[in-house]
Formats: C-alpha cells, structure tokens, sequence
C-alpha cells in the first residue's frame, strides 16, 4: 500500500523532474559539490554491492562503474520520470544496474533487488529533499551490510559563507524544494549511538557541503558487543 504523503511527494518530484531530467546534469555539476569525492572515497570491495538511494539520472552510478568494475549497482529513486532517464543512460553506456520505483524513508530492499544488504550505501544531494530524511538514514543504515558504511553528501550549514549569500542560496534552493538539513550531525551522531557505528563528519567550501561517512560494525565486532 502506498501512502498518501509518498504518493503526493513522487508526483512532486515527477514534477519537478518530469522537463529538469534533460538538463539536470549539465547544470547541477557547478553547484552540487563533493559528489565526485563520495564516490572515490566509497572503496568498494571487490564485487561489492552498491545502492544509491535518489539515484535520479543515474550519473552517480555511471561514476560508480568506471571507478568500481566489478561492484554490483543498485539504484532506488520515487521519481519515475528520473528512473527513465537513468535507465536509459545505463542502457546507453552498457551498465548493468538494477533500479526500482521506492521511499527512500521507507522500502524493502529484498522484495525491491532481491539483496537485503549492501557493502556500500550512499545518498547525494537528496536527504535535503526528502521530507522524511530522518527516516532515510535510518532505512539507509538499516541495509548496510556489517562492516559496510553509509556514505552522504549534500548542503550544509554554510555557516562560513556571507550571510547575504547563505540567505540567498536558501531562498533559491527553496524554490527547488530544496532544505538544508541544519541537523544532519545530531541526528548522524544518535543513529552510530544505538547501532555502535562511527562517524566522519566534514564540510567545505566554507560551510557549502557536507560530507559523512557512518561506518557499522562488523559481524565479529557486533558478536562481542
């Protein structure tokens, strides 16, 4: 059953998206900064499994394919007008990739991909447009694979950044449904709490982006906790 809120939010992202798609890459890659830098530091092991949740076009996943040869790509989007537009690229570049129509805050993976766990996770510039984003990173952890690690990248705080310019990045980025998540950190640092993760937490570009990496435990570490 699909629930009203997730069915209102895919049919604003199909929205939104529906004429973007053809265009998003070109002009999202002077303002979505750190993507490029997620995925290098992803090192996904040999034949790994890896799922993007808000794959959109499925750029991300290319860049996966080119740096990991042998990873295993998954993509989860609620926007099926950016899930034409990825499966078509991968099509186009001859990746194999499997993508499905989900809520990010809340899918099953198994019923989705066939696999309910993944060495690597990571979501890009997409928490800051998921209502639920809370939701998310638990879901995202959630099919994190022991000793696997969830990887995210989107705006942050900009609080280094002119407040003129902070003021009007938010008010443009609003227009896109865009929302910072101010409290990313917080709610990182309580999820490691109640899963004995760790957390890397940094931001550039004077407070711009964020970049973190939550790594779980694995099966052996969990065994004598």
């Amino acid at each position: 059953m699909v629930m009203p809120q997730t069915a209102a939010h895919a049919g604003l992202m199909d929205g939104v998206y529906r004429r973007q798609r053809h265009i998003y890459d070109l002009t999202r890659k002077y303002y979505l900064l750190g993507r490029d830098s997620l995925i290098r530091d992803l090192k996904v092991p040999e034949g790994g499994a890896v799922l993007e949740l808000g794959c959109g076009t499925g750029r991300n996943l290319a860049l996966v394919s080119q740096h990991y040869r042998k990873a295993r790509l998954f993509g989860l989007d609620i926007s099926q007008a950016m899930l034409a537009t990825a499966r078509r690229r991968m099509e186009r570049e001859g990746i194999d990739a499997r993508l499905a129509k989900g809520d990010a805050s809340s899918f099953d993976a198994e019923a989705l991909f066939g696999q309910a766990r993944f060495e690597r996770v990571f979501i890009s510039y997409s928490l800051s447009m998921i209502p639920p984003w809370r939701e998310t990173i638990a879901a995202g952890l959630d099919c994190v694979a022991p000793g696997g690690s969830l990887h995210i990248v989107d705006f942050g705080r900009q609080e280094r950044l002119p407040g003129w310019f902070r003021a009007g990045l938010r008010r443009w980025l609003a227009a896109f449904h865009v929302t910072p998540r101010d409290s990313l950190r917080e709610a990182l640092e309580s999820e490691c709490e109640k899963r004995g993760a760790s957390l890397r937490f940094d931001s550039s570009f004077r407070g711009y982006a964020v970049q973190a990496i939550v790594e779980l435990p694995a099966a052996d570490e969990i065994l004598l906790q």
